[in-house]
């Protein structure tokens, strides 16, 4: 295998400092790491962007994830390893990553992750989910390899 082409974000002037200063405003919203992980992780699945699977089920192992969070993390409903928020904040990722196969994000997903989370928190989740999305489609037009550097 073999990148297309480096990864945009490095190619762009400014881009990759753009991105980098988004992730630490979300960083500082005071969103759970695990839980912002969890999120990163199931999004990049959904877009098979092997780059960001890798990147953060690595760092998932690193904060001490079991395996069997981590295997469990694409059968989350049938998993019981994780929290209510969790779950919450799982259904919003998918619903998000997913718009395009139903639309819109329903009230019983929004209001469950609402329960959870305080408005910054969920302000983060939201940039958190749509930030992934970005990198995905930038890691899977070009094709990134996952472990290679830039």
């Amino acid at each position: 295998m073999q990148a297309r082409m480096k990864n945009p974000a490095v190619v762009l002037p400014g881009a990759m400092k753009a991105l980098m200063d988004l992730a630490k405003a979300i960083d500082q919203a005071g969103l759970p790491k695990i839980t912002a992980d969890l999120v990163l992780l199931r999004a990049s699945q959904i877009n098979g962007c092997s780059v960001c699977v890798d990147m953060h089920a690595k760092d998932l192992r690193k904060a001490g994830e079991s395996d069997e969070r981590l295997f469990a993390v694409a059968a989350w409903r049938e998993a019981p390893y994780f929290t209510e928020a969790e779950r919450a904040a799982l259904a919003l990722a998918e619903t998000v990553t997913r718009l395009a196969d139903g639309g819109q994000i329903s009230d019983e997903v929004w209001d469950e992750v609402a329960d959870h989370y305080s408005e910054t928190e969920l302000a983060a989740l939201i940039m958190t989910i749509s930030s992934v999305n970005l990198w995905n489609r930038l890691n899977a037009t070009t094709r990134q390899i996952a472990g290679a550097a830039w």
